[in-house]
């Protein structure tokens, strides 16, 4: 991989860790919680669940693999069992909340599939215009 992928991958992981970040300091103040209960484990703890979706993501768009959506299973599979062994790991830190299989479910597979739609759409667009410019 080249610089410069790798600086548009950590570019990328950057931005989603602080949107996400916001986002949960936005719904913390808005019920009326200062600050963060689960405190600065929950930071390093998200930090790792993305590391692991933008691994899952880079292999969606690196695994040389046919047709796409097997390329798609191939890499959310494992990358949602990592995260479930990881909030597993975490479990042993602390007392997990009872959902939280579910969220980390939810928020792990929402995440991949708006991602791996937005990578088809881009891919498809790419194709599209590639076909239009060979048939001028």
């Amino acid at each position: 991989m080249n610089k410069e992928k790798w600086l548009r991958l950590v570019s990328i992981y950057s931005i989603i860790y602080t949107v996400i970040t916001l986002l949960s300091s936005v719904l913390y103040l808005g019920n009326g919680i200062y600050e963060d209960p689960s405190g600065n484990w929950h930071e390093i703890d998200r930090a790792i669940i993305l590391l692991i979706g933008m691994t899952a993501f880079t292999l969606c768009t690196d695994l040389p693999v046919k047709p796409m959506i097997l390329r798609y299973v191939i890499a959310y599979v494992p990358s949602q069992l990592l995260a479930f062994g990881f909030v597993w790991l975490s479990g042993l830190r602390e007392e997990l909340a009872g959902s939280a299989y579910r969220d980390i479910w939810m928020n792990f597979t929402g995440l991949f599939i708006l991602l791996c739609a937005v990578n088809a759409s881009v891919n498809l667009y790419k194709k599209k215009r590639k076909k239009r410019l060979e048939g001028q």
